[in-house]
């Protein structure tokens, strides 16, 4: 058998190389900042080049002019490329060391070519972003770093190339590290290192320079910092997510669910639920073409049997119960615009998330973000590689995770229903309590829309009915007794002659409301479209009496804005999270307390309490009937009723 290596077999030099540990990285860098050279290099150094190619390049090189050796050729593969000396497409190579196995996307740098960066760094665990010593720091490498952050890559190696063109100056270099970094602190850059070098010369490429060049800078080369770096592990192996791509049924007494183990670990025995259905099972078998697994890891591609006949189909998700997903027709998105074709926001579209596609619109652009200053500007639609801050509507319900948690449930791409042309990809945003508190969405103004006026005015409503409609607005946390007070009120009101309507959270849900989910956007337009029936109650000579969690106090504000302050009245139910729990009868505590309900106020997500209610009931204290009865009396005291 042949040997390689001082002894060492093919099949022992093999398995060792199948057991190096693999980065992903991509490449960035504006026109003409060396990328290509510097990657060419790389290789070169690296022994990454086979020697025919090798053998081509310097020929080809001798007929370019260009002394022995043009490293850019390694890397510009497409004639157009080595034309005009710039890099168009993505590039992929492959290369590895003693320590590391590599794969690079070399992106280019025209800002025309954004999205083709965007592809590139997609899957990169680090991203190589070079800056050209005598320009600085471009709009360009400033675009990099943001859709770099964007991305989630957590390294960042900025590589100030062409130091040889300004004498090997450090303080050219410091000042570059200076003005880079003051930038990288708007973004969420968790490891930010920076290497001097001279792609042409190979100074701090693949080796340290020597002492004549730069003996002031003591760091580690490019190729040493690629070497070095901790990685970790780039999937999520603790969120089970298995998206049903394909039902196999080659015969009656085999029916599997195929598909790529997007996170998470799926194990053979595990309790598992399908999605959306919230059909429970367990895992009976892990089936590939090399036999059957015990387990499954992320990236694998694999066919699952479970115990149970269960309805599943493509877009569907296999996850653990006390570990799932949020599911939803909206989410908020940062939004790389990638075709020439600018967005449309009244467009249709589709959305392909994980496995599953559906039909989409935009409900709003919320801004668009200048890459320079990473202000955000108003905008109504997205050019070609602009990103924005998006609301879209899915028809079907979408299973999702933040972007920053899960990469492969957090990602997705948009599609032009006619063209069917890739047009966007986004990322889903997580919605942290930090956040900016979810606003009323703004109504927009028809100018051709005209408000009629009332045929019968309010006071001539308010002296037939004999009463002055008011809005209770009864706040408190889920299970607390807010409908319950509610119902209360609406009959002791009723006894007395005057008219009250209960507006009740699982009531609206099943009608007015029935096409909004629980996210923190949905539950902002939930209490919008609840301010507005009550107005119109009120308007109509009716008390309206709300009992909706509305943990927000400026959605509460914003609900009294609405209304009219004069004859809107805040009713807090203060009740302990121990007397919610006890009187749940959804289980809705236990799951959020298990992890498998997420966003449920009071336990992991805010509630603000009210600073000044105009009534406050405390349910283990007294009874509704008695709250409802001191309600009645004080809107007789103030001459409501």
């Amino acid at each position: 058998m042949k040997k390689v290596n001082k002894g060492k077999t093919i099949e022992a030099f093999l398995k060792e190389n199948e057991q190096k540990e693999l980065l992903r990285f991509s490449s960035a860098g504006s026109v003409d900042d060396g990328k290509s050279t510097m990657l060419g290099h790389l290789l070169h150094d690296a022994k990454g080049v086979y020697e025919d190619q090798l053998a081509s390049i310097k020929n080809a090189s001798k007929q370019m002019a260009k002394g022995e050796i043009d490293y850019a050729l390694f890397t510009d593969g497409l004639k157009a490329e080595r034309e005009q000396g710039i890099t168009i497409d993505v590039a992929y190579r492959y290369f590895s060391t003693p320590k590391r196995k590599f794969i690079v996307a070399d992106t280019p740098g025209h800002e025309q070519y954004t999205r083709n960066m965007a592809t590139g760094a997609s899957t990169a665990q680090l991203a190589v972003i070079l800056i050209d010593a005598r320009l600085g720091v471009l709009t360009q490498s400033k675009r990099h770093l943001f859709i770099s952050s964007l991305m989630g890559i957590p390294h960042i190696i900025v590589a100030v190339n062409k130091m040889d063109l300004v004498d090997y100056s450090e303080e050219v270099f410091a000042k570059i590290k200076k003005d880079f970094t003051a930038f990288a602190r708007k973004l969420n850059i968790k490891d930010l290192r920076f290497v001097p070098i001279s792609a042409l010369k190979g100074d701090n490429v693949a080796s340290r320079a020597e002492n004549t060049t730069m003996p002031w800078h003591k760091g580690e080369s490019l190729l040493e910092l690629l070497e070095n770096v901790y990685i970790g592990s780039d999937s999520n192996t603790v969120d089970l997510r298995y998206p049903v791509q394909y039902v196999l049924r080659p015969n009656l007494n085999f029916r599997g669910f195929c598909g790529q183990v997007a996170s998470g670990i799926l194990r053979q025995g595990d309790e598992v639920i399908a999605l959306p259905s919230g059909k429970r099972s367990r895992v009976k078998e892990i089936v590939t073409m090399d036999g059957n697994l015990e387990y499954a890891l992320p990236k694998q591609s694999v066919t699952v049997t479970l115990e149970d006949e269960i309805d599943i189909s493509r877009g569907d998700m296999i996850c653990r119960p006390n570990n799932l997903p949020q599911m939803g027709r909206r989410i908020e998105a940062t939004l790389i615009w990638m075709s020439e074709k600018p967005m449309d926001p009244q467009g249709s579209y589709f959305i392909k998330q994980t496995t599953m596609t559906s039909r989409c619109r935009f409900e709003s652009l919320r801004y668009k973000i200048d890459v320079n200053t990473l202000h955000r500007e108003k905008a109504d639609h997205l050019e070609l590689n602009e990103i924005g801050r998006v609301s879209i509507v899915s028809n079907r319900k979408l299973l999702f995770d933040p972007f920053e948690q899960n990469r492969a449930t957090g990602s997705f791409i948009l599609i032009d229903a006619i063209t069917n042309n890739t047009v966007a990809a986004g990322m889903i945003i997580r919605r942290e309590i930090a956040d900016e508190t979810p606003e009323l969405a703004p109504q927009k103004e028809d100018s051709r829309l005209k408000r009629h006026p009332d045929a019968v005015s309010v006071s001539e409503r308010t002296e037939r009915l004999g009463q002055i409609a008011q809005t209770i607005w009864i706040t408190g946390l889920v299970a607390s007794g807010k409908s319950d007070l509610a119902y209360a009120l609406e009959k002791d009101i009723f006894k007395q002659g005057g008219l009250a309507y209960v507006l009740d959270g699982e009531n609206m849900r099943l009608g007015l409301c029935r096409d909004l989910d629980f996210t923190a956007c949905d539950k902002a337009e939930h209490i919008r479209r609840v301010a507005e029936a009550a107005k119109l109650l009120n308007d109509a000579g009716v008390t309206a009496i709300c009992a909706f969690v509305s943990p927000f106090k400026k959605a509460r504000s914003q609900a009294a804005e609405i209304i009219g302050k004069e004859r809107f009245r805040e009713v807090y139910v203060n009740a302990s999270l121990d007397y919610c729990a006890k009187h749940d009868d959804k289980g809705l505590y236990e799951a959020a307390q298990e992890g498998s309900l997420k966003d449920l106020s009071g336990v992991n997500a805010p509630y603000e309490k009210p600073s000044r209610p105009w009534a406050t009931y405390s349910p283990e204290k007294e009874s509704k009937e008695d709250c409802a009865a001191r309600i009645l009396a004080a809107l007789k005291k103030e001459g409501q009723l």
